[in-house]
């Protein structure tokens, strides 16, 4: 049987393909019954993101042509599939799923979600009944050296958009989120990461400023606020220890009068401000103002690169770490697919060994020396258990097989330089 991954994602394909192979959640099951019915393919597991559309099988004989083909029949699409594919096989595949499971293999390097998700596309198809002894421990291990990457390495230390980049800045400011306010002044997509950083790091009160309201209201509901018209913002500026702007206004929405009437009432309270909109939402002069810790566009760019640089750094050492668990794992189931043999073999030497002293135990019966027992339970058991490797090394030396020599001098560990 062969680990077999076929996959599109970010690299290979746009979004407009890729959006065409996404597996809606609910149709997962199916599909993975559908997939199984290929009568080579023995176990599965389908991964789909906004990102990446994977196929993880073990398989007899189909191979990426195969699932490729699968993939666009499943889909109904009428263009070819295979230009914007990937496939790797066995280790490679095995290396694929680590350093996918690791965030290695993300848009964003090292982003933590991919783990999740993983996680869900296991679960779903465990039970549906699709993984197998392969699969099962692909995963399994995926998870846990996933779990190592994050502990081992800094892959996941330093903030790497610029959302959260905000956010960690922020850190520097405020000691803890608990009791402060946010003013997000905006809706776009930024905006919204960055108000997630924050409520995920435990800020609680967040004001949404926009034009539509509506839109405003929308995203202030995610995450309990409320939302104000960017005309409110002079009267609630105050409130905000943290203000983030997003906005495609043509000219400033917070001016230095505004932030200075805001800090009087605010006696004296420091205000973290970032502005992420080109161009500006926040009148430059307001950085001269004290109390005030203004940060542009630029100056968080500065800190992602620097911060990227870093993650490819803890990437670097992520992969090696990856390639010594690869090889372990090669070793797992080298010995998995040799338990069975292993197995055989000590049953037939106990069987051998039964007998033998049942024969022994009869001569003692019939009046032989314990010493005459003994002497026929050691020659005996030893012939026998001898006898198969001993009849074909003899073959091997006859039909010039060295490789058979070889082989059973090392399973008895023999120097064959002695006479």
């Amino acid at each position: 049987m062969s680990l077999v991954v076929v996959g599109i994602n970010h690299r290979t394909a746009p979004v407009e393909v890729r959006e065409r192979v996404v597996f809606e959640p609910a149709r997962i099951p199916d599909a993975l019954q559908q997939l199984r019915f290929l009568p080579e393919v023995q176990e599965s597991v389908i991964v789909s993101t906004c990102n990446r559309t994977e196929l993880y099988c073990v398989t007899h004989r189909a191979g990426a042509h195969e699932l490729g083909d699968w993939l666009q029949r499943y889909h109904g699409l009428g263009m070819p599939l295979h230009h914007s594919l990937y496939h790797h096989d066995e280790n490679e595949a095995v290396a694929h799923a680590f350093a996918v499971a690791s965030g290695l293999d993300s848009m964003v390097l090292g982003e933590p979600q991919i783990l999740g998700q993983l996680k869900d596309a296991y679960r779903v198809a465990q039970e549906t009944g699709t993984t197998g002894p392969v699969l099962n421990r692909l995963f399994q291990s995926a998870f846990s050296v996933a779990k190592r990457v994050r502990t081992e390495t800094k892959i996941g230390a330093n903030a790497v958009s610029v959302a959260s980049a905000a956010v960690a800045m922020a850190k520097t400011v405020f000691a803890s989120f608990d009791n402060r306010t946010a003013l997000m002044v905006g809706a776009g997509e930024t905006v919204a990461l960055a108000a997630k950083h924050l409520y995920g790091d435990g800020l609680r009160r967040m004001i949404i400023a926009n034009r539509s309201i509506d839109r405003a209201r929308e995203l202030a509901a995610e995450f309990h606020g409320f939302a104000i018209g960017l005309d409110e913002i002079p009267n609630h500026l105050k409130e905000a220890d943290i203000v983030v702007a997003s906005t495609a206004a043509p000219h400033s929405i917070i001016t230095r009068q505004m932030t200075e009437q805001a800090l009087r009432a605010r006696k004296r309270r420091p205000m973290f401000m970032v502005d992420i909109a080109v161009p500006r939402d926040i009148d430059a002069d307001v950085a001269e103002l004290e109390d005030v810790y203004l940060f542009t566009v630029d100056d968080l760019q500065s800190v992602v690169n620097e911060n990227l640089e870093g993650r490819r750094q803890a990437a670097r050492e992520a992969h090696e770490l990856i390639d010594a668990e690869v090889e372990r794992f090669a070793v797992s189931l080298r010995t998995r697919d040799a338990a069975p043999l292993i197995r055989r073999l000590r049953e037939d030497a106990e069987r051998t060994k039964r007998h033998t002293l049942e024969q022994a135990m009869q001569l003692v019966a019939h009046g032989k020396s314990p010493q005459e027992a003994l002497g026929f339970l050691a020659n005996t058991l030893t012939n026998r258990l001898l006898h198969a490797p001993s009849q074909r090394l003899r073959d091997a030396a006859e039909t010039g097989d060295g490789e058979i020599v070889d082989t059973i001098a090392q399973i008895y560990k023999l120097d064959q330089s002695h006479d």
